[in-house]
């Protein structure tokens, strides 16, 4: 066998040593590493098939839904998508816009309860600087959002 014959025929077996790889590495255990996007309606269509998965939920915090109790750090809420709500649980310190009616995306699990249990809380805000207007001083801007969030 030539030098030439040699050398392609390891060409072809390290890429196919290369591509069997690749494939291994995405596809393989891609399955358990999903985490999938759900709205509370869909969440609640799944029903049993939905519980110790891995899920991302969005949806808005139903208005006067939010129970917190700040001395041990535990969140009960409710969230919807004006169809449907699921029940949720939280453990941990708050975003600081976290308020009724504000859009919110949470990792979690959906109990056996029905319940979803959140490991984390993001907050769904606009990207859209505003610069004040002339004239308007700081403080004046602070005490309008905390007269919308007490609202």
């Amino acid at each position: 066998m030539t030098d030439s014959k040699k050398r392609k025929i390891f060409l072809v077996a390290a890429l196919l040593v290369a591509g069997a790889a690749l494939s291994f590495i995405a596809y393989g255990s891609l399955g358990d590493n999903m985490v999938y996007y759900m709205e509370p309606t869909e969440l609640v269509e799944k029903g049993d098939e939905a519980h110790g998965k891995s899920i991302r939920l969005g949806g808005f915090v139903k208005l006067g839904s939010v129970d917190w109790n700040e001395d041990e750090q535990d969140l009960k809420f409710v969230v919807s998508d004006n169809k449907n709500t699921v029940r949720v649980h939280f453990n941990g310190s708050l975003p600081e816009m976290f308020r009724d009616n504000i859009g919110v995306v949470l990792e979690g699990t959906l109990s056996k309860t029905n319940i979803f249990e959140a490991e984390r809380i993001m907050v769904k805000h606009s990207n859209e600087y505003k610069a004040p207007e002339e004239g308007v001083e700081s403080k004046d801007l602070y005490q309008s959002l905390q007269t919308d969030d007490e609202s």
